[in-house]
């Protein structure tokens, strides 16, 4: 005879879920993930911008961990999917902080602007992937070794990012206060726009990460995990704002107009004022492409 399951309201008990975990809410996210994520798959390819690829994995993690939330509506008891969805859904945000990180390198060399950064460019992405990958191990051990290792992954998460946004805003304050000594025309490159992107979705892995702190903190019986609203609001719309925008403004722009630099002269060579010129000329040209 089969033991019973204990009651889901029962405070005295951990239970896999407080509710039944919604079909619909499920699969209407499982299938947003999928479709931004192929769109970034074919936006990566197309465009080269590899460093993106970890956004691309996370978005899978949402997706697939959303078909465990599926497989969890028919079965609230099957261990197996409830640690697919656990697990997924809480690191996927640390592989899309690892390409923000990355982008960030990237906009100083479009700019040319490393001695605007507090960190050199080099070890500024080093600096902030390495705690980015000590989160998200500490964050997966945590599934195995208890909540409070998954808080102290949540919260070192929540520290890298909030240096990595004092270090951005630094760089960008920096860069406008100087951006008349500066040997590139800085007003025809679109280095703001990318940067407000960064902000943007680093604030929504911010409000999402500081949600799971509580949530955790809280406990299995708490008032967030014993309502399933919270995490579709708190977690899975904000993610997918992040990777909806990233399709909308993506960072290959960055990465071209860097590379077009470089194609027109060395760092320090003569042909780095042709560079620059030809650098403007493209953006120019493509504004007006794009207004008419």
């Amino acid at each position: 005879m089969a033991k019973p399951h204990p009651d889901i309201n029962d405070p005295n008990r951990f239970v896999l879920y407080r509710y039944n975990p919604s079909l619909e809410a499920a699969i209407v996210f499982c299938v947003a993930f999928a479709l931004t994520t192929l769109l970034h798959i074919f936006q990566i390819i197309k465009k080269r911008t590899w460093y993106f690829i970890p956004l691309a994995v996370g978005g899978a993690f949402e997706a697939v961990g959303y078909i465990g939330r599926i497989q969890g509506h028919y079965d609230q008891w099957a261990l197996g999917p409830f640690i697919q969805q656990s697990l997924l859904l809480l690191v996927a945000p640390a592989l899309f902080a690892a390409s923000i990180y990355m982008t960030l390198g990237r906009i100083i060399l479009m700019v040319d602007g490393e001695r605007y950064s507090l960190i050199r460019q080099r070890w500024l992405t080093k600096i902030f992937v390495l705690g980015d990958v000590i989160s998200f191990l500490v964050q997966g051990g945590g599934m195995k070794l208890g909540e409070k290792i998954i808080i102290v992954g949540l919260f070192l998460q929540l520290l890298f990012f909030g240096l990595f946004v004092a270090v951005a805003s630094i760089f960008h304050r920096r860069l406008a206060a100087s951006s008349k000594l500066s040997p590139l025309p800085l007003s025809s490159l679109p280095w703001k726009r990318h940067m407000y992107m960064l902000y943007a979705t680093s604030g929504l892995i911010l409000v999402r990460s500081a949600f799971r702190v509580v949530e955790y903190i809280m406990g299995n019986n708490g008032f967030l995990l014993r309502r399933e609203v919270f995490l579709y609001v708190f977690d899975a719309l904000l993610m997918f704002a992040v990777m909806a925008l990233f399709n909308w403004i993506h960072p290959s722009e960055v990465v071209a107009l860097y590379r077009r630099r470089l194609a027109g002269g060395s760092r320090d060579g003569p042909g780095r004022a042709s560079a620059d010129v030809q650098l403007v000329e493209g953006v120019g040209a493509r504004g007006q492409e794009q207004r008419s």
